[in-house]
């Protein structure tokens, strides 16, 4: 397991492709089988910094599609009222992004009351909730290792070459 800290993450487009932690946030996503993508929903959304992540990893690297068939779990913490805005939101990313998103998924409201002196997060339903979602992701990833080629796998892309591919998803001049 990997985590990867975002301090120090400039936004997209504000640094080149060459900085360290963009190469940093790259490289996990090209190691990493699955994902937990978590933020604290803010102004019913998820936050920027959690977004600028997502931006960060590309969808494709030459004709390659660093997240495609991989899994996805979703989580979010509130100051508040339980809500499911950056839940909504991540998920229609993974989905962007080709990543095979879990069925389940877990929202912490008043997320304040929900962790001890230790920062550890307290016994509850919500703690119950979050340990589903980690064990559906570890099931989901295994069930999914070794035909994510196979469930991926596009007509359209079989018929489009490497070169013409590449040429169409990364266009520079935009």
């Amino acid at each position: 397991m990997e985590i990867f800290d975002p301090s120090g993450l400039a936004l997209p487009d504000d640094v080149p492709e060459s900085h360290s932690k963009v190469q940093e946030l790259r490289k996990l996503a090209q190691w990493a089988e699955g994902m937990v993508w978590c933020s604290p929903e803010r102004h019913g959304a998820m936050t920027g910094i959690m977004k600028a992540q997502i931006d960060w990893i590309p969808l494709s690297i030459g004709a390659v599609r660093p997240t495609q068939g991989k899994t996805l779990a979703v989580m979010e913490v509130s100051g508040g009222s339980q809500s499911f805005n950056a839940l909504n939101q991540m998920r229609v990313l993974g989905r962007w992004m080709r990543m095979i998103t879990i069925p389940n998924q877990s929202s912490v409201a008043k997320a304040f009351m929900e962790f001890d002196e230790n920062d550890r997060m307290k016994p509850s339903a919500y703690y119950d909730r979050v340990v589903d979602v980690m064990e559906e992701l570890y099931k989901f990833t295994l069930l999914t290792r070794d035909i994510a080629p196979f469930l991926v796998d596009r007509y359209s892309e079989r018929k489009e070459s490497a070169e013409e591919l590449s040429k169409r998803v990364n266009q520079r001049s935009i």
